[in-house]
């Protein structure tokens, strides 16, 4: 679906990506710690057992022996200290890998807040295409790309006949269910470029951008045979539409207004033939 023209949602702090790539970090400085440490504590450990040897000892006097005693000790505390620090530091790596995890799910937790409130603004909450704010939006913007680039445009309004009666004979959760199977076939019958819209009610508008001759009624003949089961009856949903070209300086008010009349025209006359809004299949 495309996301442009209605609503810019930033999330604040570190991106997620970038949290990631600070963890693995960490985790990198923190084996290359544990192997300093192994290496220099078996550096000093052989240093003093070498130092310790009795056979060494031995050969030397006492004064001597003292000598290698305060090595030994010297060593010692080197290895007392240098534990000391390699210990303050995996307390501090531990500590900045645990700010990071919880600001990673923090900022996951906003991105899908986002996500929710992009929804709630530009979507549909029944059928899941886009809603009218949305549309309406998006025409002016695509109106202005017309008279950028002379690109054409169309717009369609589409409307399911009778559509009351199947609230009415059938109940509303059956009308809901014609709304959404009629929103997926649309959905599936346009292009992503184009813009499907719940409009309100029953009625549904396209916008088909660089629209070439015959596209409309592609999109038309793709909409035809949507089915919804209603009780224990498979039925098929018919619907009126009316369209119409973009006219150079036109504005989006007068493109809708005459869409919508087409719609209406075509409209009256499927009410004079008497189609039903729903025929068994």
């Amino acid at each position: 679906m495309d996301q442009d023209g209605l609503i810019g949602v930033s999330v604040g702090g570190i991106p997620n990506e970038g949290v990631q790539a600070k963890l693995r970090h960490i985790e990198r400085h923190e084996r290359r710690l544990w192997c300093y440490t192994v290496s220099v504590t078996i550096l000093l450990t052989a240093g003093i057992a070498s130092f310790a040897l009795p056979a060494l000892l031995s050969q030397f006097g006492d004064a001597y022996a003292v000598s290698i005693s305060q090595a030994v000790r010297g060593l010692v505390g080197l290895i007392l200290i240098f534990t000391g620090y390699m210990l303050y530091q995996q307390m501090q790596l531990s500590r900045l890998r645990r700010q990071l995890t919880e600001q990673a799910h923090s900022v996951d937790k906003v991105e899908m807040l986002a996500e929710e409130v992009y929804k709630l603004a530009v979507l549909d909450s029944l059928t899941g295409l886009f809603n009218r704010r949305y549309a309406q939006q998006r025409l002016r913007d695509e109106i202005s790309r017309c008279k950028r680039h002379g690109h054409p445009l169309t717009v369609i309004f589409l409307d399911l006949d009778n559509f009351k009666e199947v609230n009415d004979n059938h109940g509303h959760e059956a009308g809901d269910m014609a709304l959404n199977s009629f929103a997926e076939r649309l959905s599936r019958a346009t292009r992503g470029c184009d813009v499907a819209a719940r409009y309100g009610g029953d009625e549904f508008l396209v916008l088909l951008p660089e629209c070439k001759t015959g596209d409309v009624q592609c999109v038309l003949n793709r909409l035809e045979g949507v089915k919804v089961q209603l009780g224990e009856i498979t039925a098929n949903i018919s619907f009126s539409a009316g369209w119409a070209n973009y006219l150079p300086d036109e504005s989006p008010e007068d493109l809708l207004r005459r869409a919508d009349d087409a719609l209406y025209a075509n409209k009256r006359i499927s009410k004079e033939q008497n189609v039903p809004a729903v025929l068994p299949a």
